[in-house]
């Protein structure tokens, strides 16, 4: 029987295992929080460092792993749990390894794509990059094909631009010639879906490949609501007025290529920018956590 674990049932994961979990014979996710439930998913509980002797098992018995936990800067928390059971599993056929385009840092504006140098290993920020040696060092041990998708800005439904206007969180900052990369989390399922069926070994941008400025997705989901987009904010305000979590997306800019998504995992996005993204999403619902076509 195949089987599918996720190590980790972030947005991403959960979507995916939404979508194309029927794919497997049994899906095993874990969580932090033990009442969590989700249609379709057998949850485990794990809190990171300790595993029970459940999710040793299922991994044991694990065909497809699915990691979305994020690194912490003293390193992988699943790597340090659980590599050497993930070593040791018998049926494991593929690996994918959920990442960010932030491994590859600031490159003033200009095009990248994976052949680009990543932030150096072992580095202040470079926790991503870090994971991202140690489990593709751990396929390598284990003959095993490990993909790395590195996602752009994930939206999607009750995730997005319509929901922070509504709430009063969107912003736009001006910082001209700054841009961003974006993803719809379908997009993102379907790049699981196709490192999974491929066996897909090695580092995939997972964007969709048209960057543009952040205020642009503001002001085109404020027009679809028909509401006057926020105020356009000096840098320098917004850096006094803003937390610092939200502006570390404005120390770096890329624009993040594609063309490995589409050639080498055969990916044809259903939302090629951000603008058939958020029509999709404001035509057929975009506050319940559903996945759409």
């Amino acid at each position: 029987m195949t089987t599918l674990i996720c190590l980790g049932l972030g947005y991403c994961a959960r979507f995916h295992a939404a979508e194309y979990g029927s794919r497997f014979g049994r899906v095993i996710a874990t969580s932090r929080s033990p009442e969590k439930t989700f249609a379709g998913i057998q949850m485990l509980t794990f809190d990171g460092i300790h595993p029970s002797p459940e999710l040793r098992n299922a991994v044991a018995e694990a065909t497809h792993l699915l990691i979305s936990a994020a690194p912490v800067e003293s390193g992988d928390p699943i790597l340090a749990a659980l590599a050497d059971d993930i070593a040791a599993a018998p049926n494991l056929q593929s690996i994918v390894y959920l990442s960010t385009t932030g491994v590859y840092g600031d490159h003033g504006g200009a095009w990248v794509d994976e052949t680009t140098p990543t932030i150096p290993p072992h580095t202040r920020g470079a926790a991503r990059v870090d994971a991202e040696l140690a489990w593709q060092a751990l396929g390598r041990q284990r003959g095993t094909p490990v993909a790395i998708l590195r996602l752009g800005g994930i939206y999607g439904p009750g995730q997005n631009a319509f929901l922070r206007l509504r709430a009063g969180r969107a912003h736009r900052i001006d910082k001209p010639g700054h841009v961003s990369n974006r993803i719809h989390v379908a997009d993102i399922a379907q790049a699981i879906d196709a490192a999974f069926a491929r066996r897909f070994d090695g580092a995939v941008n997972v964007t969709d490949g048209s960057p543009a400025p952040p205020g642009n997705q503001i002001e085109f989901a404020a027009n679809l609501l028909g509401i006057a987009p926020p105020p356009l904010l000096a840098l320098d305000e917004a850096t006094r007025t803003l937390s610092p979590f939200l502006m570390s997306f404005y120390e770096t800019c890329s624009k993040v290529r594609n063309d490995r998504l589409k050639n080498a995992l055969g990916v044809t996005l259903r939302y090629p920018d951000y603008r058939v993204g958020l029509q999709a999403l404001f035509d057929r619902g975009f506050e319940t956590e559903t996945p759409i076509r």
